[in-house]
């Protein structure tokens, strides 16, 4: 299913889409290929205009990379939709009961975005994370699993965050994405929230999430439920994905829409670094384009950056 086939068919989940005329000559629209033997950085970005609606049709030379502050060579440019591997994240923990039948359709209307050639996997967090359905290409099987969910116990996210991260190096796909569905922070996990922001920079897996979050109400909340918000966006905002919030579980579904919508409607570039040193630091990564004549100031989002390779 391209872009523009998701567009139509949830049209009613966002503004809708602007294209930028394009030539062809100047655009790889196969999925990269790389080579096992050379290091290459992958870069996911989203482009969206002041109406918050996905600009496409932008070009190879639209697209500057730096890496710490140094010009990068674009080895490979892709505005098509590749195949994803997702690994989606669901919160059934006690507090989430009177949210349940909400989370479920949101977490299903994401699912129906998904493309034949995709991959999906499903993980459970309560007290602890459960592996309840591992990559699988039957998306059915992953809703039936969401139908008997249970909610009960404590919130151990980080926890999840980490088996997942953990699934994913087993993906088949190039285009990674984590996707969490909860209503507040962790408060039952060994690890911790530094440990997982490491773990999140060093993977090539993007982050989005969405809940309710309402901690200002209930200020006997921990100081973990408190930052939970807060600590799924800066996760988000390292990858290149994005943390939405919503102030009504009826909200969800929409929100749902908008991510799996935005997965498919991104931009992939990767460059060969020119600083080859293996020496395990973390790389800043920036993206700016070439604004386009006639149209108002576009909106950037991409992933920050990424850990060399060690020795």
């Amino acid at each position: 299913m391209r872009c523009a086939a998701v567009l139509c068919m949830l049209s009613g989940a966002i503004a809708g889409a602007q294209t930028i005329p394009a030539n062809p000559a100047h655009e790889d629209a196969a999925t990269p290929r790389f080579n096992v033997d050379t290091t290459l950085v992958l870069i996911p970005v989203t482009v969206t205009d002041p109406s918050n609606r996905f600009v496409l049709g932008l070009r190879r030379q639209d697209f500057h990379v730096f890496e710490d502050g140094v010009e990068q060579t674009i080895s490979h440019f892709s505005g098509e939709d590749a195949p994803l591997s997702i690994g989606l994240l669901f919160d059934a923990s006690g507090s989430m009961d009177d949210k349940l039948r909400t989370s479920r359709k949101a977490a299903s209307q994401f699912l129906q975005t998904m493309n034949p050639q995709d991959e999906t996997f499903l993980i459970e967090f309560g007290d602890h994370p459960d592996m309840v359905a591992g990559f699988t290409h039957d998306i059915a099987a992953i809703q039936d699993k969401l139908a008997s969910v249970q909610p009960g116990g404590l919130t151990a996210l980080l926890d999840a965050a980490e088996m997942a991260l953990h699934e994913m190096k087993d993906a088949k796909n190039t285009r990674k994405a984590i996707l969490i569905v909860s209503d507040g922070g962790d408060n039952n996990s060994k690890y911790s929230a530094k440990q997982i922001q490491s773990l999140v920079r060093e993977a090539d897996v993007q982050v989005y999430a969405m809940g309710v979050f309402e901690p200002v109400l209930f200020p006997g909340l921990s100081t973990e439920e408190v930052s939970g918000p807060r600590l799924l966006s800066e996760l988000a905002e390292q990858t290149g994905g994005r943390a939405f919030t919503a102030s009504d579980p009826n909200d969800l579904p929409s929100v749902a829409s908008r991510i799996g919508i935005e997965l498919r409607n991104q931009y992939m570039l990767a460059y060969s670094p020119k600083n080859q040193a293996k020496d395990g630091k973390y790389r800043k990564v920036e993206v700016k384009i070439t604004q386009p004549p006639g149209i108002p100031a576009l909106k950037v989002h991409w992933r920050l950056g990424y850990y060399a390779p060690a020795q």
